[in-house]
């Protein structure tokens, strides 16, 4: 029984990829928690021989300072009786057991339980085995078809690539391999879940880390990536070696490197430029193959004003903006671009709007003095009611009154 059991450790070893110790503390607790379904018997123990397979059945307790459960603690007095120097935190072996006294229904019992924590033990294995690939390369086995999903047999487990992660040329099929990128494992019920994706920019870098050695040993470092999966790609590099080409490294002798990328990706488009940490510089290197004349970088606003030739806008722009867009998402920057003509245009009509603005300030300077003088005073303006006051003597004057008028005439006469 000892040489059976010892073996059958070895094949569970083999084919769960479990340990052996893991292996041996499972069943451990599978027999004591059969021991332990029995009312007085909480406080049973099992340990096995890893070497012999010999099963030892014994009641043992926990040495405590207060007792707070009788049926599993014990006090320091009690359990120097029974192992002279026990300390608190020991476990004291009280009485040695028969195995005899492991029934039938006991061994049932443990079956189950044996069962169930090993498949416990292997989900959390394979767990602990994706899980510490997460960010990683992983090749898989199409094995369904999903209307949401690709479902990837990847050995003891099943990758899932939904129809979010997956790029739009491309076509799979049953028993097709193929490549991913591990985003997130999450435990479930049925084992471990890997969620993979081919459209995420660090499948990119992955990818190039493969194809590229100089990548893979340090040499030459991706500073960044914009990516529009299906479409086209931008990748910023840098040299860690003086006198070493890192886009030149990147692409390969005629594009052979990065040729090998592209048929990966199903034929997407990348474009590899010198990374560098002068804005202006880095700016007209993202907007590659486009020209570019002049950058201006307003740091406040994080834009960068590009100018290029009237030829090489919609290059610059690319179709739909994708050249812009992905430049900008390159560099951090948000990016204006316009032609030089344009420019020359903007900047004679602001000369001809000065121009034409110069006389009307002259004129205005000069009225200016007697617009003063005419509207100021060196005396206070009178209120409106003083004014009012003032005009009303001044009409009667106006009216043809004689009367009044008389008696001065012939008071001025003698």
């Amino acid at each position: 029984m000892s040489r059976d059991f010892v073996g059958a450790l070895l094949q569970l070893n083999a084919e769960k990829g479990v340990s052996r110790e893991q292996l041996i503390r499972t069943v451990e607790e599978a027999i004591q928690s059969a021991y332990r379904r029995t009312p007085g018997d909480e406080d049973i123990h099992v340990r096995i021989d890893a070497e012999s397979g010999k099963v030892r059945v014994f009641r043992g307790r926990l040495v405590a300072e207060e007792i707070e459960d009788p049926a599993t603690e014990i006090t320091v007095a009690e359990a120097q009786a029974f192992q002279p120097g026990a300390e608190v935190g020991d476990l004291v072996e009280t009485e040695q057991l028969d195995q005899e006294a492991f029934g039938r229904i006991h061994a049932q019992t443990a079956k189950q339980v044996v069962l169930q924590r090993l498949h416990e033990a292997e989900r959390n294995v394979v767990f602990d085995q994706y899980a510490s690939r997460e960010g990683e390369l992983i090749t898989g086995t199409v094995s369904r078809v999903e209307p949401r999903a690709i479902v990837l047999d990847v050995g003891k487990a099943e990758a899932i690539l939904a129809t979010t992660e997956q790029s739009p040329l491309e076509h799979y099929r049953i028993g097709q391999n193929v490549k991913a990128y591990v985003l997130e494992v999450r435990r479930s019920v049925k084992g471990p879940q890997i969620y993979v994706s081919r459209t995420h920019k660090g499948f990119l870098r992955r990818l190039f880390e493969l194809e590229v050695p100089e990548i893979h040993a340090g040499t030459v470092e991706i500073k960044a990536i914009a990516r529009e999966a299906g479409s086209r790609s931008k990748v910023a590099v840098a040299s860690r070696q003086q006198g070493l080409d890192p886009v030149g490294a990147t692409v390969g002798q005629r594009g052979a490197r990065v040729q090998a990328v592209v048929a990966e990706l199903g034929g997407e488009k990348i474009d590899v430029i010198d990374w560098s940490e002068d804005p202006s510089t880095f700016v007209a290197k993202a907007l590659s193959p486009a020209q570019v004349i002049e950058v201006r970088i307003d740091e406040e606003h994080r834009i960068a004003n590009v100018v290029v030739p009237e030829r090489m806008l919609s290059l610059a722009i690319g179709r739909e903006g994708q050249n812009a867009r992905l430049a900008a998402k390159l560099t951090g920057w948000r990016i204006d671009i316009r032609s030089d003509v344009s420019v020359a245009e903007a900047a004679k009509a602001q000369a001809d709007a000065q121009a034409d603005a110069a006389p009307a300030d002259a004129d205005s300077q000069e009225t200016a003095p007697e617009t003063v003088a005419v509207s100021g005073s060196d005396e206070p303006e009178p209120e409106p009611a003083a004014v009012a006051a003032a005009e009303a003597p001044a009409k009667p004057k106006r009216r043809k009154a004689a009367k009044p008028a008389e008696p001065v005439d012939g008071e001025v006469t003698p």
